[in-house]
């Protein structure tokens, strides 16, 4: 077991279940930012950063028993959720790894309780963190149009990554 596959299942158990693949997308990307130990590395797609390397680990974990991946079906499309098996609890609990489980509970926990679109404006906008913050909105409107974020959706957004970055999300 590589270390970088524990990390995401240690990320995973900590959410207790992701329901969603761009869900889950967007809660390791966010976590990066927030400086979890997370290595994917992530380019920008139609819905936000996406990594293929988070694709291809999850399903290696999933192959390998220690991850579950629940396909349902939802009004006309398929939703996927995500937790750590018994077996991968096991496997965490007889090998731990450097990952910040107190840290990342609150982090988890608060974006996991957040929409998949909510999470897709805010890792969007962390996404051009690099730009001066007019601009990162202005990335927001183009490439996000049909998403019809507001002006206070965007507000919402800002306040989350503040409170992501120095770890004082809402309990």
């Amino acid at each position: 077991m590589l270390p970088d596959h524990a990390k995401v299942m240690a990320l995973i158990h900590g959410a207790e279940e992701i329901i969603g693949r761009k869900k889950l997308q967007k809660i390791v990307y966010i976590s990066k930012k927030a400086n979890l130990p997370l290595s994917e590395k992530y380019t920008f797609r139609m819905y936000g950063p996406y990594s293929e390397e988070l694709t291809l680990r999850v399903e290696e974990l999933c192959d390998l028993g220690l991850v579950s991946e629940i396909k349902e079906e939802k009004a006309g499309y398929y939703q996927y959720r995500y937790r750590v098996t018994d077996h991968g609890e096991d496997f965490l609990a007889k090998f731990p790894q450097e990952w910040p489980y107190n840290e990342a509970e609150g982090i988890l926990h608060y974006l996991n309780t957040c929409t998949s679109k909510f999470l897709e404006l805010v890792s969007t906008m962390l996404y051009f963190d690099h730009l001066p913050p007019d601009q990162v909105e202005e990335k927001v409107s183009t490439l996000k149009k049909s998403q019809n974020y507001t002006s206070e959706d965007t507000a919402k957004a800002w306040k989350c990554i503040e409170q992501i970055k120095n770890h004082q999300v809402p309990h």
